[in-house]
Formats: structure tokens, C-alpha cells, sequence
């Protein structure tokens, strides 16, 4: 059987550390490369790599997924900070056949948590979503947030609720220091960095009388795995080509 050759990029980051791991364990991959931040991703090639993972941070990321893309291979992408705007010109540079993974979260659990919470949004009268994460994350709010406050907020705008009444009423005048959370459109978003932590969700759905909480614990990064594991497989389909965003595109 030929094995998929799979490239790490960010290897010595803790998610990366995991990703090249799982990559040995599996029976069906090969650990091509692995490099690191101030690496030439010129290295990587259609000669040697068939799937590149790109675990790196939101500053050097687009930049890195920009020449994976031009050396012809197929990525994975778990950075976060992602926008529309660079994910439309990651879309414009690909190549026939070629494709492009990129998911705010490898977690299933986290993936179905978003779901769950679209389908209840438009049955409450109030919402808010709380992530917590260790200290050692650079970003606020984490990309999965961000991903679950727009799909909620998608979801309600869907089923009537006015953009002024995306997260339920809220009569606070007075918040100097911005203690009810960022909007992610329109959702609150509360940001948790604690140490302890490792990646938690939770969302918040209210109405008169009665409250719902839907969350999500990944307590190791040996959660995500199953999630990266199932994004190799699928870019290197040959069947399969574009640029996807979420993993829940391919469960």
C-alpha cells in the first residue's frame, strides 16, 4: 500500500508535536518533513510531500498556506485567523485538482457543538457563547468562537430575530470595562485564558423560565487528531478539490 507522504509545518508547536505523532501511529501515512517557524517551505515539493499540515500562528499562516499552494500540494490548516478575504485569495491561487483544508477547530465534538447550536438558535430568546482556553493562546476569541457566533447569528438572522436582537435583550447601559464581551456578529463573546485549561466552549441559549447550555471539552490535544486525521485523508483524495472551510463540510 502507498502511504501518504504528509509535511509538518510548525512541528515543534505543541499541536504539531501531536499532528507529526498521530502521522507515525497511522498505518496509511509517512512522515515526509518536518519544519518549523524561519523554515523554507521551499523545501516542501510535489517530489516529496504529498499533504502539507500547517499548525504555525495567524501572523506567518496565510502567508505559508500562499506558497504551499504554489509548490502544488494539497494542505491542512489549523491556524485560526482566517477572514473571507484570505480565504477568497487562497481559493483564486489553486490549481487543478488541487486542494485546500483550512478549520477553525479538528475537534468532532467541537464540530458538532456548532450544530447543535444552529439548529437551537432560532428557539431562544437569548445567547451568548463563552470559550475558554490555557494562556499560552495568542488569539482572542479563539477561531472556533468565532465560527459558532456566526453560524448562531446566521441562523437567527434566518429565522427573523432584527440585528438589533441577535443575542436577546440586554438593557445594560454602562460597561466601561466591556465585561459583556466582544459581538461577533452580534453574538457575545466572552474570552477565558486560564491555566488549566485547555480548549472549552460553551453556549448559552435563554428564555422565560427555562435556560439550555450546549458545551464542549477537549481536555488534550489527542482530540483533535481523529479530526486532522480525517482532513489528510480527504485532501488527498484525488476525487476531491477546492478550497474548504470547517471540517463539518466532510463528516
Amino acid at each position: 500500500m502507498t502511504k501518504i507522504r504528509v509535511s509538518v509545518v510548525g512541528a515543534k508547536g505543541r499541536m504539531g508535536k501531536s499532528v507529526c505523532e498521530a502521522v507515525e501511529n497511522s498505518e496509511n501515512l509517512e512522515l515526509a518533513l518536518t519544519l518549523d517557524l524561519g523554515d523554507s517551505l521551499d523545501l516542501i515539493s510535489k517530489e516529496n510531500t504529498d499533504v502539507v499540515v500547517e499548525f504555525t500562528i495567524p501572523d506567518t499562516s496565510f502567508d505559508n498556506v500562499q506558497t504551499l499552494v504554489k509548490n502544488k500540494v494539497d494542505v491542512v490548516v489549523g491556524t485560526t485567523g482566517w477572514n473571507s478575504d484570505k480565504i477568497a485569495s487562497i481559493e483564486s491561487l489553486l490549481q487543478e485538482g488541487q486542494s485546500v483544508l483550512i478549520a477553525p477547530n479538528f475537534s468532532i465534538s467541537a464540530v458538532l457543538l456548532e450544530r447543535f447550536a444552529k439548529e437551537a438558535a432560532p428557539y431562544f430568546e437569548s445567547v451568548e457563547v463563552v470559550e475558554m482556553h490555557h494562556p499560552d493562546k495568542l488569539d482572542a476569541p479563539s477561531g472556533t468562537a468565532r465560527s459558532t457566533a456566526s453560524s448562531i447569528a446566521k441562523a437567527r438572522l434566518e429565522a427573523g430575530f432584527s440585528n438589533d436582537f441577535l443575542s436577546g435583550p440586554d438593557k445594560t447601559t454602562k460597561d466601561e470595562l466591556g465585561t459583556r464581551g466582544g459581538k461577533v456578529d452580534g453574538i457575545p463573546v466572552h474570552a477565558i485564558r486560564l491555566r488549566g485549561l485547555n480548549a472549552h466552549e460553551l453556549v448559552l441559549f435563554g428564555n422565560p423560565g427555562e435556560q439550555m447550555e450546549i458545551r464542549q471539552d477537549s481536555f488534550t490535544r489527542e482530540s483533535f487528531m481523529p479530526g486532522i486525521l480525517k482532513a489528510i485523508d480527504y485532501v488527498s483524495n484525488s476525487n476531491n478539490s477546492g478550497l474548504i472551510f470547517g471540517l463539518d463540510k466532510i463528516l
